[in-house]
């Protein structure tokens, strides 16, 4: 299977949207898991309902939302674009943040359901013999729960791959600048005679996306039996 250019930079870039998207999101993933599992506070519910907003609402508001905020004139937007040079709208560093934000639901979740898995005797012990926190939390928390983790992590890139709605809402559909797999797609399917690039990068989309899956699950699994070993 032979790719044309603009089939190959939209591949590309996918690859390269959805990975800084998991990576930028891992961290914050890993923090808030941590909160939302082992700590009580109020407002609990807010957060966690905040996080799993992005699941429930039409991608397209998702996307309308990170407009209003990111955009050239939105509050965070001008901001970042005044202070630091950071613009997100119309970039393809807006793809990264808007399919960050539609994969993170999934990252907290893994991560969270695999922190609360963790028997809190074992971090209670490691806290008796003289730990502080932060130890016990690298020591015994984080590589119990590197299953979920890396699971979650798998399950965000390949969500972030396949972003459409927030994307195309937030940063357009620019060849070459914003233009993703899932984008490209939509293009050729609104072109005459674009049916077989798109039945091509169909193709490509469900065997990445199969593949990402299959992977999630063996990491799951093979790291879970190395933690029980």
């Amino acid at each position: 299977m032979t790719l044309t250019p603009e089939e190959t930079t939209a591949l590309l870039l996918s690859l390269k949207v959805a990975s800084v998207a998991t990576l930028g999101s891992l961290p914050f993933g890993i923090a808030i898991a941590w909160l939302l599992a082992r700590r009580e506070f109020p407002g609990k519910a807010l957060l966690d309902a905040a996080v799993h907003l992005p699941l429930i609402l039409p991608p397209v508001v998702t996307g309308y939302l990170l407009l209003l905020l990111f955009g050239r004139k939105g509050p965070l937007g001008a901001f970042l674009a005044e202070h630091f040079g950071i613009v997100f709208a119309f970039r393809w560093t807006g793809a990264a943040l808007a399919c960050a934000v539609m994969g993170f639901p999934l990252l907290v979740r893994a991560v969270r359901l695999s922190m609360e898995a963790v028997d809190t005797k074992l971090e209670a012990a490691a806290g008796t013999l003289g730990a502080p926190p932060w130890l016990v939390f690298l020591t015994v928390t984080l590589p119990l729960s590197l299953p979920g983790i890396l699971a979650g992590a798998v399950l965000s890139f390949a969500r972030a791959f396949g972003e459409f709605g927030a994307t195309i809402t937030f940063v357009s559909n620019i060849p070459g600048e914003t233009q993703t797999l899932p984008t490209a797609i939509y293009s050729f399917i609104q072109t005459p005679d674009g049916d077989e690039q798109a039945i091509r990068l169909t193709l490509i989309s469900i065997a990445i996306a199969v593949t990402a899956l299959i992977l999630s699950e063996w990491l799951a699994r093979r790291m879970a039996k190395r933690v029980l070993g």
